[in-house]
């Protein structure tokens, strides 16, 4: 078992194995259907920060739906603060909104199961931060895990920026649009999760109260960066709901379901079964986009994919042991 295992974890995650089943199968769907999703839903011109605020509102109005579904909400409201929830949420927050907004640009730019796969190199940031934040260490095996998908990352960033060099300047548009959003999204996202993870072993907040206060913050953000950014200029000239249909929510919901779903499969199933939803869903990603839209993985992928797949699997399979902790 992970390291991070504790007590109170594990009695958290003992009432229901069907319940552990479902947010997993859900989230593994979401996460293998996001990219597809995306974009066939969202218009080119959808204004970026549109499409954030209305996910971050939506994680919200579930949130809340479901603490009052379990009896929880006048309970965790009596007990909040602001400076709790400054301390606990408040950086995290601005980090995913920045995170958001990159990778929905990058949603439009890419193949979808090349961002599926370039997305996953948020574990090796993880990896990075949670042990410069919260001193936790690798074993010889994880690290070999990060290598390997360093791999698999600049063989597939190599690959997709090769692959449409005939096409004049999209070598470069691709690569300014596609594959460094998605990367600098992936360092944010192990930047906020480690984060995250002291906050909550800190301020004991429930995954649902720390996505209210998260979602929150970072719409603040992001409505104060609309005073002076491209983004604001668009809203104030075209409305803030240019570009959309009523298809666009597909994508928004989603992506808010999603949201919810992360924080109670960390909660209820931790670390190492996440990493398998993860592998899973990249293979959802490239079956999606085989039926819908009859796109064979590229060559780059297919030999990206099985060296991100093993390479999430040994991290998540043999984590680091501390042997003065071991009786």
């Amino acid at each position: 078992m992970g390291s991070s295992s504790t007590p109170a974890a594990a009695a958290v995650a003992a009432p229901s194995r069907r319940k552990v089943a479902l947010y997993l199968t859900l989230l593994t769907l979401q996460y293998g259907a996001q990219p597809l999703i995306s974009k066939r839903f969202v218009r080119q011109d959808t204004i970026v920060t549109s499409l954030v605020l209305a996910t971050e509102a939506a994680k919200v109005i579930c949130a809340i739906i479901l603490l009052i579904a379990e009896g929880s909400l006048e309970k965790q409201f009596r007990n909040w603060t602001l400076a709790g929830s400054l301390t606990a949420s408040g950086l995290p927050a601005a980090i995913y909104a920045l995170q958001n907004s990159l990778l929905q640009i990058s949603y439009k730019n890419l193949d979808s199961l090349t961002f599926s796969i370039l997305n996953q190199t948020k574990l090796l940031w993880t990896a990075f931060f949670t042990y410069l934040i919260l001193g936790q260490k690798q074993s010889s095996k994880q690290i070999l895990a990060l290598t390997l998908l360093i791999s698999a990352a600049v063989l597939l960033s190599v690959g997709e920026s090769s692959s449409k060099g005939s096409k004049g300047d999209s070598s470069d548009y691709v690569l300014l649009y596609g594959i460094i959003p998605v990367t600098v999204a992936s360092m944010l996202s192990g930047l906020a999760s480690s984060l995250c993870q002291w906050a909550s072993q800190v301020k004991k907040h429930t995954s649902y109260m720390m996505t209210i206060e998260m979602s929150f913050i970072g719409s603040m953000c992001l409505l104060a960066s609309t005073y002076r950014s491209p983004d604001g200029e668009a809203i104030r000239k075209y409305g803030f709901f240019h570009e959309w249909t009523l298809w666009t929510m597909v994508p928004v919901l989603m992506n808010a379901v999603g949201g919810i779903l992360v924080g109670l499969v960390t909660t209820y199933a931790g670390g190492v079964r996440k990493g398998f939803v993860i592998v899973s869903a990249l293979l959802v990603t490239a079956l999606l986009q085989f039926i819908f839209d009859g796109k064979p993985p590229s060559h780059y992928c297919l030999m990206a994919l099985p060296l991100v797949m093993t390479s999430i699997f040994i991290y998540q399979k043999y984590p680091y042991a501390d042997r003065k902790k071991k009786d």
